[in-house]
């Protein structure tokens, strides 16, 4: 347990979540290293090691970061809204994944080595963010569409998620590699993926 106040120590968690978000956003998971984030934090690397002990772990709290924002957002397009039709609805969920682009590219990971990788103590604090999110989505479906089945419309939408980014983002690489495959492909946005599995899975218009 590293020393000094409860406040010192989640900002230094927070800043090694920080440095571990820049890096992803240049760099692919196997090339992020402890070294790798030490080199952008304010501190020595091995002081790391007080707060994460494997990249996993510091991955883990940036996706449960992501849960957490996420899910309070959504809670709250429960709580401001009388009633919702399913375009109103999809299109709000839709935005609010839109906006966390992070959270999908993590989903689009394996998540197994990444668990398996970190202290349960770790993959609890992860597996409570990722309730919540499901809580979240669970108060928005019961509250605007109580005869649609909700367990089901987590059981299919939540696992939808992991595919999502890849679907909706490539890199240069991977397009010219298509193209020279000559694949019949069109790229979609973020939204209108999501928007179009919600509308789906609520019986709306498409």
């Amino acid at each position: 347990m590293p020393k000094g106040s409860p406040e010192l120590t989640a900002s230094r968690r927070e800043e090694i979540i920080n440095a571990c978000e820049k890096l992803y956003q240049t760099m692919s998971f196997k090339d992020i290293t402890i070294k790798e984030i030490g080199a952008v934090t304010s501190f020595t690397r091995t002081s790391i090691y007080n707060y994460f002990q494997t990249k996993e772990e510091i991955f883990l709290a940036l996706m449960q970061r992501e849960y957490e924002l996420w899910a309070a957002e959504t809670t709250s397009i429960a709580a401001e809204n009388d009633s919702m039709s399913a375009e109103e609805l999809a299109s709000a969920i839709a935005h609010s994944l839109e906006s966390h682009e992070q959270l999908l590219k993590l989903l689009a990971m394996n998540h197994y080595d990444m668990e398996e990788h970190s202290r349960l103590e770790r993959l609890i604090e992860f597996k409570a963010a990722y309730s919540a999110s499901l809580d979240a989505v669970r108060s928005c479906i019961r509250k605007f569409f109580p005869d649609v089945d909700c367990e089901r419309f987590i059981f299919v939408f939540f696992p939808f998620l992991f595919g999502v980014y890849p679907y909706s983002v490539a890199t240069e690489k991977q397009l010219a590699a298509m193209r020279e495959a000559k694949m019949q492909f069109r790229m979609h946005t973020i939204y209108d993926i999501i928007y179009s599995c919600i509308i789906q899975l609520l019986g709306g218009k498409k």
